[in-house]
């Protein structure tokens, strides 16, 4: 566990901590943190409400190296779920991811679409395991996990972090504001769910089946 995860252990509440699934409790490996969806349910709503909003403006959204030409089979849900099985990053990078993300639309004009928002997931998430985290995969390996090919990750990569001035760090209240902003969507999980946004064009021949063939290989 990384050390940002180390201090928000003690400088956030212990409760909105083991809520979101951010710490194990008695050493007992938590599955499926309550953190992936609760931020599924937020980037979802972003999705769609942006979309309304260009489509009823219509204006066309700021193309990047993040956007892909259509969605492919997975929605947000299920690539965060295979990213947190894949990748073997802390609960933590996934608050940390949020951070990243927000960091780089506050930096261009682009809104985050169901073109764009996968990419920018498998992006942040890596960046954000390499910060925090005691141990990494190589960009071949998340590559893989994210469905796309190392060249383009690592152009993604750079992307990311020229556009926000290579600004990973995150300081213990920033943490506990997005910690905050999370347990508020828990709210509004019982209103009726959005019908599944779908992701980026990266490989269409995903399935919603498990992958087995990301081999577990870490990297330091």
């Amino acid at each position: 566990m990384g050390t940002l995860a180390v201090e928000t252990q003690s400088n956030i509440g212990s409760d909105v901590y083991l809520s979101l699934g951010l710490k194990e409790l008695s050493k007992r490996v938590m599955k499926i943190p309550r953190v992936l969806s609760l931020l599924s349910s937020l980037l979802e709503k972003s999705v769609h409400i942006n979309e309304l909003q260009l489509e009823a403006t219509r204006v066309n959204d700021v193309l990047t190296v993040f956007h892909g030409l259509r969605a492919p089979s997975l929605s947000i849900r299920q690539y965060i779920d295979r990213i947190f099985k894949y990748s073997g990053c802390s609960p933590s990078c996934f608050v940390v991811a949020n951070i990243y993300v927000d960091r780089f639309l506050q930096n261009t004009d682009v809104q985050l679409t169901s073109l764009n928002v996968h990419r920018l997931l498998i992006t942040s998430v890596m960046l954000a395991a390499k910060f925090i985290d005691d141990a990494f995969f190589n960009n071949a390996y998340y590559a893989k996990v994210g469905g796309v090919s190392t060249k383009e990750l690592n152009r993604l990569e750079m992307k990311f972090l020229f556009t926000i001035d290579f600004r990973l760090q995150v300081s213990v209240e920033t943490f506990r504001k997005y910690c905050s902003q999370l347990e508020k969507e828990a709210s509004g999980l019982q209103i009726e769910r959005l019908r599944p946004i779908q992701a980026c064009g990266i490989k269409e021949g995903w399935s919603n089946k498990d992958d087995s063939t990301c081999a577990p290989a870490i990297a330091r």
